[in-house]
């Protein structure tokens, strides 16, 4: 019988909301993640300067660099993040495009899961679709099924316990751990 490691998966939220619905869906995940699998939030993306190449010629922001350093370290990242019209929220645009700029460019070959949840029925997917674009540039390996854009989120997260509280709606986000978990052992 093959011994597996147990694996690290980091979460990137973008949102800096405090009654975030994709807050809740963050803390929500370690207690659906496999057993061998610990999940652990990166800092807020809301530290980050806006990205400007004359500042980055001065030298990179330090939770610029700690971020890609603990992407780097990870087996996988779990993006979570809500739609703001129809599209990326420019806090995540803007963490993105300065790890992007990191001399070992830390998505590059990294696998990375996706998740959205929304007050709307769609879930946050168009958000999803833009963020896939972004993605194919960094080079990251974005896992693409299952899916996880959770539509009205207000009746199946509990943002002030951090929990999943619609039985279905975590049953696919643990699937969506699970399939994590599986492409990383794949890899190694």
């Amino acid at each position: 019988m093959t011994q597996h490691r147990d694996l690290r998966f980091v979460t990137l939220l973008g949102s800096l909301r405090q009654g975030s619905v994709n807050g809740a869906l963050t803390r929500a995940l370690p207690t659906l993640a496999p057993a061998d699998v610990s999940i652990e939030h990166l800092g807020s993306v809301g530290d980050f300067p806006h990205y400007d190449a004359d500042l980055q010629a001065e030298g990179f922001p330090e939770q610029v660099t700690a971020m890609g350093e603990a992407i780097l370290a990870a087996d996988a990242v779990i993006i979570v993040m809500p739609e703001y019209n129809y599209s990326v929220p420019g806090v995540l645009k803007n963490a993105l495009d300065w790890l992007s700029r990191l001399p070992q460019t830390p998505f590059a070959g990294k696998p990375v899961a996706i998740q959205s949840a929304s007050p709307g029925a769609l879930g946050g997917a168009r958000a999803q679709y833009h963020l896939r674009q972004v993605l194919v540039f960094l080079d990251a390996h974005v896992l693409n099924k299952p899916e996880i854009m959770i539509g009205q989120a207000g009746t199946k997260l509990d943002v002030e316990s951090g929990t999943i509280t619609d039985e279905t709606t975590r049953n696919f986000v643990t699937a969506q751990l699970e399939a994590l978990a599986a492409i990383v052992r794949k890899r190694n």
